[in-house]
């Protein structure tokens, strides 16, 4: 009897251990994942030191796009919230700016972003350019679901508005594996933090609930510029 009693207790025992080493693991897992995306904070900003910056990029605070070429929410945002953005923190020092290329509208979405990064590659500076006029070039809201961001289309923005831009070699890049590779880094950020919509802004780790919120932007700013 004793021996049974015995048994028996160790058995539970040995249940309570393996079921605390399970939920110990379980633990683990979670914490080890890069986002509570519930709430909106993860652990970790992205990534931006091959994404195209502007500002100090030793900034305290780091501001990130996630942007689509195709998304005319992106080309409102851009108008409408990314000057005073720019004004206020971007060219005071207090944070850098990053685009991160999101490809929601497929083919065309991707065409942008290979254009986009081929240009940062031959010329930082151009890039910007390129980046503006292709929200520019976007068409009507009504016209927007039309094939109009073709190669042929970058090619010819490049060469309107970034003219030191060797056009020959922007067109080779934009086939080759080195920039292949970066859209496809930009879409594997897409995937990490978990992005459903563009824009996507995230100022550090935290994502903005409302990216056309500019009070709720500069709070959070504000708030880890004081952290």
């Amino acid at each position: 009897m004793n021996n049974k009693k015995k048994s028996s207790k160790n058995l539970v025992i040995f249940t309570i251990i393996f079921v605390g080493l399970v939920v110990a693991l379980v633990l683990l897992n979670q914490n080890s994942q890069p986002s509570n995306r519930s709430e909106g904070v993860f652990d970790n900003p992205p990534a931006t030191e091959n994404q195209p910056t502007l500002g100090d990029k030793n900034a305290k605070v780091s501001i990130v796009e996630f942007g689509d070429y195709k998304c005319p929410s992106c080309k409102a945002w851009g108008e409408n919230i990314m000057p005073q953005l720019s004004k206020d923190f971007i060219e005071t020092g207090k944070a850098s700016f990053s685009y991160i290329n999101v490809l929601f509208h497929g083919d065309e979405s991707k065409t942008g972003a290979l254009a986009a990064e081929a240009i940062l590659l031959q010329d930082p500076d151009a890039y910007w350019t390129f980046h503006h006029e292709v929200f520019n070039a976007q068409p009507e809201t009504e016209q927007h679901d039309n094939a109009w961001l073709t190669p042929e289309k970058a090619l010819e923005l490049a060469k309107e508005y970034t003219p030191n831009i060797d056009l020959a070699k922007l067109k080779e890049d934009m086939g080759s594996k080195q920039i292949e590779d970066q859209v496809a880094l930009d879409e594997e950020l897409v995937r990490e933090y978990n992005v459903q919509q563009t824009p996507t802004i995230m100022i550090n780790n935290v994502m903005v609930t409302n990216p056309f919120d500019y009070e709720e932007i500069s709070s959070l700013i504000n708030a880890q510029l004081k952290e």
